[in-house]
């Protein structure tokens, strides 16, 4: 792998000779914590993130940072509690959208347009994409720290060679695939549900493919002509319901864990062939089971019939986890330094090391997995935030509620539409 740095910030590393001349006992008295939170709960992408913040304490003697890793749905509820109790961490990581900007509207974020316009030479590092679902108002709330990430199909290539079967480009040729894996006795899709986002990739790429980027923006931004009841929408979870009815899943793909590995184990074991998930599975695959990934490829979701969508749009998001600074925070301008430190060079090189890509200008890489994960993102149409991340959070509960009742099939895609909407009309009012 390769890295290009650019260069680094010298005038705020300054700030480590000044310090050098306290005298150690004023610094001891003295000692700032500064708190963080993230759910990088494997410890890997901790290390990185801790061998940042532990750069930044050699540079800024008398700051302690007290970092805490989270699972992902745990997170996501210590840091709604916190924020809710006007008790967050100095540092916090999101993904942006629709959460973020709650606590945005009640003034518990820092803006970083500030400190960024000081330093136009860090900021112009960053892919510009990157800050979309982070800026509100113009303003931006949080820095892409972890990886470029869109959902893609893993696939087993020996299972498929064995099987003569090739990536499908289309619904049909999806279809057979799943037919013929059947046939088989090997379940086509290992899914991890109990967690809900991972089924509702399924649902947001066939809205995507069935009706473009479009549809749900406009029923998002409340337009005129924008519904939660489109037709979009519906024969999107028609087509979720027919995956499901063509045994396309493995079983108990409901209740299974994700944040436990639910799903790969199941590719492990070769009991099923592929899986619907964001590129980052693969710095996780290779983590856990390095000879596993050696037989693992990738490709994007089929087109639909007559679907209007650009089979290149994607999912995802540049950034995958922002990192910012609560309102709460004591020493604020400390804790922009300290996101510099887990942005920076030494930072986006040690993650790309660990198969992520931050969206940064320059980054170039040998390895062949993440190459065509940028190839994808760069030919894509349009990337499509998660529907969990960007719709406010009240009503990305309702969008995952929804979703795995439409796997669980105890709901009609007319039923999880109206509902849909109903909650969307309620939000707008609020």
């Amino acid at each position: 792998m390769q890295f290009k740095p650019s260069r680094t910030f010298t005038r705020l590393l300054g700030s480590a000779a000044v310090a050098a001349l306290v005298p150690l006992a004023a610094q001891a008295q003295e000692t700032k914590t500064i708190t963080s939170w993230d759910l990088r709960s494997d410890t890997t992408t901790a290390g990185i993130v801790r061998d940042a913040m532990d750069r930044f304490e050699e540079a800024n003697p008398g700051y302690v940072v007290e970092d805490s890793h989270f699972a992902n749905d745990a997170y996501k509820t210590k840091l709604k509690i916190a924020f809710g109790a006007n008790e967050p961490p100095c540092i916090f990581a999101s993904w942006g959208g629709g959460p973020l900007k709650e606590y945005v509207d009640s003034d518990q974020v820092v803006d970083l347009t500030p400190y960024l316009d000081a330093n136009p030479e860090f900021k112009d590092r960053f892919v510009p994409a990157s800050f979309g679902p982070v800026t509100f108002n113009d303003k931006i709330y949080g820095l892409p720290a972890e990886n470029t990430a869109v959902a893609v199909i893993f696939y087993n290539t020996e299972i498929f060679d064995e099987l003569d079967l090739t990536p499908p480009e289309t619904w049909d040729e999806l279809m057979n695939v799943i037919n013929v894996l059947n046939e088989n006795n090997i379940a086509p899709f290992a899914l991890a549900n109990k967690n809900k986002w991972p089924g509702s990739m399924y649902f947001v790429l066939l809205a995507d493919r069935i009706g473009g980027p479009e549809a749900f923006r406009k029923a998002a931004a409340r337009e005129e002509g924008g519904s939660f009841e489109d037709p979009v929408f519906i024969e999107a979870g028609e087509r979720l319901q027919e995956l499901v009815e063509a045994d396309a899943f493995a079983r108990g793909y409901n209740g299974l864990d994700y944040d436990v590995g639910g799903s790969r184990r199941l590719l492990y074991a070769d009991r099923a062939a592929m899986e619907l998930m964001g590129s980052w599975e693969m710095a996780t695959i290779r983590n856990e089971n390095p000879e596993f990934a050696e037989k693992v490829d990738f490709f994007t979701f089929p087109s639909v019939p007559d679907g209007k969508g650009d089979p290149s749009n994607v999912v995802g998001t540049l950034g995958d986890n922002y990192v910012s600074i609560s309102s709460a925070c004591p020493y604020k301008d400390k804790a922009f330094e300290l996101l510099t430190y887990l942005t920076n060079d030494d930072a986006a090189a040690a993650r790309l090391a660990d198969q992520r890509v931050m969206p940064l200008k320059g980054i170039t890489t040998e390895d062949p997995f993440l190459n065509k994960v940028l190839e994808v993102v760069g030919e894509a149409g349009s990337v499509q935030l998660w529907y969990d991340q960007e719709l406010p959070p009240a009503l990305g509960e309702v969008h995952k509620d929804t979703v795995q009742q439409l796997f669980g099939l105890s709901i009609t895609p007319e039923e999880a539409a109206a509902e849909m909407e109903q909650a969307a009309q309620a939000e707008a009012q609020q």
